[in-house]
């Protein structure tokens, strides 16, 4: 696939670079391109870029002048951040791109921003973007297990929502490929519960609020009888 990612930090850089490594054509779309693999960060991934992954301006990443087109874009910007990041990208840049959002609108004190009606921040960006097919991915856990999922031998989950059947789809292929337990969650809405479930990680992982710490090797594991 080919795969924008909006958001260069931890958790765009492990996931970009990964994908990269696995095969995949990916493009950060950071704001100084010159300053190349160092403008992408991903933990201990840092260093120089993939074979299969460049840098360039974030409209540039989404639709090149060289006609590249990307098929999946990744938002993984910090929350305050998403609107403009994707308003730069231009218009009609993202009309029918599938778009998997990986962030988490988080207040002082991990409170959920949430918009009218209680909406997750995956429904507030499918309002900034009505023409893109989003998805919710790549919130639930940290960038330590996006690097690598599996403890013991068993894949840790990840769910993902939307309400394109086939945009979920995508989402369900790229965190396979990941090595994740890939698991759909249903229509966009159930992103609330995944928000949720992204306070409930940092909590436990970060000891926030009075919750004890396990650190950040941790991680959620669907069980089937």
């Amino acid at each position: 696939m080919r795969i924008a990612v909006i958001g260069s930090g931890n958790v765009g850089g492990t996931l970009g670079r990964r994908w990269a490594t696995l095969g995949h054509d990916v493009v950060f779309g950071v704001r100084d391109p010159k300053r190349g693999a160092a403008a992408v960060k991903g933990g201990a991934g840092e260093g120089a870029l993939p074979d299969r992954a460049r840098v360039a301006t974030p409209a540039q990443a989404v639709r090149g002048d060289d006609g590249w087109r990307a098929d999946v874009v990744l938002v993984a910007t910090p929350w305050p951040a998403v609107a403009s990041a994707l308003s730069e990208l231009g218009p009609g840049a993202l009309d029918g791109v599938v778009l998997l959002d990986a962030t988490n609108p988080l207040g002082p004190g991990l409170r959920l921003e949430s918009g009218p009606d209680g909406a997750s921040g995956a429904e507030q960006v499918q309002a900034l973007a009505p023409t893109a097919r989003v998805v919710k991915a790549f919130n639930t856990t940290g960038f330590d297990n996006m690097r690598d999922p599996v403890y013991e031998g068993r894949a840790s989950v990840m769910f993902y929502a939307g309400d394109d059947a086939a945009a979920r789809q995508v989402a369900h292929q790229l965190a396979t490929d990941l090595g994740f337990d890939a698991v759909d969650a249903g229509p966009l809405a159930r992103a609330r519960a995944l928000e949720h479930l992204a306070v409930l990680w940092i909590s436990l992982a970060m000891g926030v609020g009075g919750t004890p710490s396990h650190g950040r090797s941790i991680a959620f594991r669907l069980m089937r009888r």
